[in-house]
């Protein structure tokens, strides 16, 4: 039988998981046991047994394809020039994103002439820049991966590639059994997203069912304003970096990613989403292996483009509610602290906030002001995870773009563009692609 391509399938679990969470919510009243046996039950379980088998995939993923790529590069020391320009690439585009949301906040003016009162809200502390850099190299890498820290794995996996590459003819042995491990990873990979429509369904339905529409009409003028920058950065500025930088037509990319976009959309998690952007990075745009290993992870940690311009709207917002007239030196610093703030609180749970709360800090606005936005924050952060994995993506294509190490062949062939649907069926899949 032939199957539907990954990402039909994938879109239709999403609309008909929304489509039932909504129906469990209107029937609840009268109906409290919907709640308690879907909502809260069923649908949470297979909910969370999805995130973590996704979840369960990221370190085995990072480490052996990170290690690999690095260790079949004929030049170990091409490494610096990469990871330079893949550094600078994310810096630059998280700085226009704010730059971006803060122009699009001054015309929309989302908060002139409303007030609201604030609730309570105590921001997390954030890490100083020198506990950030100071614990960069893991004193025990095992802890590191069972903590899940990823600035601590991608460094480990870079110092044992670059030995592994430099003790090349001593360690032949070793670096085939990585190319097989790695080879047994991907395919686990593929098993887990065979079954990622069933995991999508029960993650809509239940946020359906949770959902309260209602929250966003006070806030609208906030949300809609989000919406909105996501949205044309996404399908706007992406792809005209993409026509610029790497001179690329940017239609296979946008049309190659929509898998890995429903992913980040569903799960809300750039880090959940590495081992499927990581494929389609490399089997569908054709971005090598020692390249995609690379960026894709890096940029799933530091990179956060959405959350940068979710940042510009919310201190206009929040601004105006205050009465702040924003001037070139408050925009200015605003952009500034957003950049390095994403480097700076990588892989911090709730970094988005906590970004947030460091900036308005530096701006004297109160960080208890934040509790305004939590309640609709959801629905906003599900749009710019797959804002943030697509620019993850984007810069991996220019970067092996500039290094030789994209196939173009394979970037623009119409064919291919979906992730494999069940283990073995690439063929079939490809062909429906």
């Amino acid at each position: 039988m032939n199957a539907a391509p990954l990402t039909r399938r994938i879109l239709i679990a999403l609309i008909a998981g929304l489509a039932v969470g909504f129906l469990i919510k209107s029937a609840s009243p009268s109906q409290p046991w919907l709640e308690a046996t879907l909502t809260r039950g069923l649908f949470e379980l297979i909910a969370r047994w999805f995130i973590a088998a996704l979840m369960m995939l990221i370190v085995p993923v990072v480490l052996i394809t990170l290690v690999n790529g690095i260790a079949r590069m004929s030049e170990p020391t091409r490494l610096g020039r990469i990871a330079l320009q893949t550094l600078g690439l994310y810096l630059a585009t998280t700085a226009l994103a704010i730059t971006f949301a803060l122009t699009a906040a001054g015309v929309v003016d989302p908060g002139e002439g409303r007030s609201f009162d604030l609730p309570a809200y105590t921001p997390p502390q954030p890490p100083s820049v020198k506990e950030v850099l100071a614990g960069l190299i893991p004193r025990n890498p095992v802890q590191a991966m069972a903590e899940g820290n990823m600035l601590q794995i991608i460094v480990f996996s870079v110092f044992l590639g670059l030995a592994l590459a430099l003790a090349r003819d001593r360690a032949k042995g070793l670096a085939a059994w990585i190319e097989e491990l790695e080879a047994v990873v991907l395919k686990l990979v593929e098993l887990v997203v065979f079954l990622a429509p069933i995991g999508v369904f029960a993650l809509m339905a239940r946020l359906g069912a949770e959902l309260g529409l209602a929250a966003i009409r006070p806030l609208a003028a906030y949300f809609f304003t989000v919406l909105g920058v996501l949205l044309l950065h996404l399908f706007l500025v992406y792809p005209l970096l993409l026509a610029l930088l790497a001179r690329l037509d940017p239609r296979p990319f946008l049309r190659k990613m929509r898998t890995p976009q429903l992913f980040a959309f569903s799960t809300a998690s750039s880090a959940a989403t590495i081992p499927v952007n990581l494929k389609t990075v490399e089997e569908a745009l054709g971005v090598e292996r020692r390249i995609a290993g690379f960026t894709v992870p890096l940029g799933a940690t530091i990179n956060m483009d959405g959350t940068a311009i979710m940042q510009g709207v919310a201190v206009v917002f929040i601004g105006q509610l205050y009465g702040l007239e924003f001037g070139l030196a408050q925009f200015l610093t605003v952009i500034l602290m957003a950049t390095l703030a994403s480097i700076g609180t990588a892989g911090v749970p709730g970094v988005g906030l906590i970004m947030l709360a460091m900036v308005l800090a530096q701006l004297g606005l109160p960080a208890e002001a934040i509790g305004l936005i939590i309640g609709i924050d959801r629905l906003l952060d599900m749009v710019r995870t797959a804002v943030n994995i697509t620019g993850d993506a984007m810069v991996s294509v220019v970067v092996g773009r500039w290094n030789g190490a994209l196939d173009e062949s394979r970037y623009e062939q119409h064919t291919g563009s979906e992730s494999r649907g069940s283990p073995g069926d690439g063929e079939r899949d490809r062909a429906e692609g």
